[in-house]
């Protein structure tokens, strides 16, 4: 199947019907109105001159994503106009609470899963292997009520197992897509379950950007199609087999946009192919967004990628427990990661709306633009190329975002905690094959430097205690602590103005105890030899810093 063309046009929009009109009569804002506001407060921030026009807010508010995609502060009618692609999520009522469960040693994973279960996960995702004792790992797991989806099974092993009972319709094999074979799909279809995986994840933790996840997910799956068709499936027989696999972050409109983007996507490979036919869609907490340093700053990020997920559509959301960094999660650790589906579906009720989303502006723009870069990259990928050299890319620029703090990690790269004792548990193996998004600075942690910076201070408190602490949590950032005392490297801090008075005065004074490595907390100074400010690049900074502490 070569992929031609272009994505559906849009569907028009019919008002609900007895919809209410919610807006107040009296309301006469207009878009200048929030430009002059929002123009306000950056002027007090500094981040705009009185010169500059107040429509400059859209550059200064406007971020764009690693696939080029801008995304607005603002969502305005005119964002809908030209959109190339329309469909809405299928999803109606709460998600399905999958929890994720490392099988390979069964006793363990049997107790885990039984406690999840009795906890209100509603299905289990399974990692295994070829030797995993099944009936020891799924001992009283109701078959019929639970869906279990495996990774790494032998299917006929499986099959052989569950020979004779009920299971649930969701049930996975969890073959791969991209190994599908007719051998698998028939036995699925004997089962009456599914037997494959498109596992966008994989790239995601590779470090793909959302439209590269998007486009490998569904090159993956139009091979698979190919495949199974050739051996004499239909097109709507294969497609009823397989669920897609996505990862959903902290970044919350673009992971909504990806969900909803992934369902426009496969909806139109599906017709290109002469098909029809609804998506299966389990998301996942990334694991590249997720730190082993300050590890309970994980329940914040995949509380909030948990909410992308159900908002952008999930038929199943699994929340990584947030010390999966760390090795095999406890107890705590799992019950947090299920609970916190349990609180946006029944205390927040956010499945109870279908598509909240739907209708945004904002949101349904970046959808469109979404599915469009990832449209390019799937024809990309079927005329023979490969994403390996535009995932280095993307992870490079990711790591330039990252090390000059544009793109920061609370707990990592900001307000790092140096005297922070990390839980101990169990080694896994689960992390061994992801690109950690601060795997550079955890590297730095990994390893603190033996010695201390002086920090030495002009002015009053309230003078040097912006500059002070700035300085201090960037090299944290680095496994490097601050000391009172003398040293041979010495992070100078104050205002400007102490430093066009004192500055060269106090760095010689400083150089006559005993310094070797004047650093200036500010712009670089003739009479320092290093400096840092906003901007830097803290990565490289820390190296130079580490090198002279050495």
């Amino acid at each position: 199947m070569t992929v031609e063309g272009g994505l559906d046009e849009p569907e028009e929009l019919e008002p609900a019907q007895g919809s209410l009109d919610l807006a107040d009569p009296a309301d006469t804002w207009t878009v200048a109105d929030w430009e002059r506001e929002a123009a306000a407060v950056l002027r007090k921030s500094k981040r705009l001159t009185d010169e500059d026009a107040d429509e400059r807010v859209w550059a200064k508010l406007t971020r764009r994503t690693l696939d080029g995609i801008d995304v607005t502060p603002l969502g305005t009618p005119d964002q809908l106009i030209g959109l190339e692609t329309s469909g809405r999520p299928t999803r109606q009522g709460d998600w399905d609470v999958r929890s994720y469960v490392d099988g390979r040693d069964a006793k363990a994973a049997n107790e885990e899963s039984l406690v999840d279960l009795d906890g209100g996960v509603t299905s289990l995702w399974l990692r295994v292997d070829a030797d995993t004792d099944l009936a020891g790992l799924l001992d009283r797991v109701l078959l019929d009520l639970a869906p279990v989806v495996l990774d790494g099974a032998d299917p006929q092993a499986f099959a052989q197992y569950v020979e004779g009972r009920e299971l649930h319709p969701e049930t996975n094999l969890g073959v791969p897509a991209t190994e599908a074979t007719a051998e698998v799909a028939k036995q699925a279809q004997r089962l009456e379950i599914r037997g494959f995986v498109v596992d966008a994840t994989r790239v995601h933790d590779r470090g793909a950007s959302d439209a590269q996840e998007l486009g490998w997910s569904m090159a993956a799956a139009a091979a698979y199609l190919r495949t199974l068709t050739e051996a004499g499936l239909g097109v709507d027989e294969a497609a009823s087999l397989v669920e897609f696999r996505y990862a959903v972050t902290d970044e919350q409109f673009p992971s909504i946009a990806k969900l909803r983007a992934a369902r426009r996507l496969w909806a139109r490979v599906l017709e290109m192919s002469g098909g029809a036919g609804e998506m299966r869609l389990h998301a996942v907490t990334s694991r590249p967004m997720m730190s082993k340093y300050d590890p309970w700053v994980n329940m914040l990020r995949t509380t909030v990628a948990a909410f992308a997920a159900g908002v952008g559509g999930a038929d199943s959301v699994t929340v990584l427990p947030f010390d999966s960094p760390l090795g095999r999660p406890d107890a705590f650790g799992r019950r947090i990661a299920r609970n916190t589906s349990h609180l946006l579906i029944d205390e927040s009720h956010v499945a109870h709306v279908a598509d909240p989303a739907g209708g945004s502006y904002a949101v349904e723009k970046l959808t469109d633009d979404l599915a469009r870069a990832a449209w390019e990259v799937l024809g990309r990928l079927d005329d023979g190329g490969s994403l390996d050299t535009e995932i280095e890319a993307t992870v490079a620029e990711r790591e330039r975002q990252v090390a000059t703090r544009k793109r920061p990690i609370t707990g990592l790269t900001e307000f790092p905690n140096l005297d922070e004792t990390l839980p101990e548990r169990p080694a896994s193996d689960d992390w061994d094959d992801v690109r950690s998004y601060g795997a550079s600075f955890e590297a730095l942690r990994d390893e603190p430097a033996t010695t201390a910076v002086h920090l030495a201070t002009i002015g009053t408190v309230a003078q040097h205690t912006a500059r002070a602490t700035f300085a201090s949590n960037l090299l944290a950032a680095g496994g490097i602590a601050v000391t009172q005392e003398a040293a041979r490297v010495v992070c100078l801090a104050g205002t400007d103005a102490a430093y066009d008075e004192q500055g060269a005065e106090v760095a010689a004074e400083l150089r006559s105890n005993g310094a070797e490595w004047v650093i200036v907390a500010g712009k670089p100074r003739d009479w320092a030899d290093d400096s840092c400010a906003m901007g830097v690049d803290a990565l490289d900074f820390l190296t130079r810093t580490r090198e002279k502490l050495a």
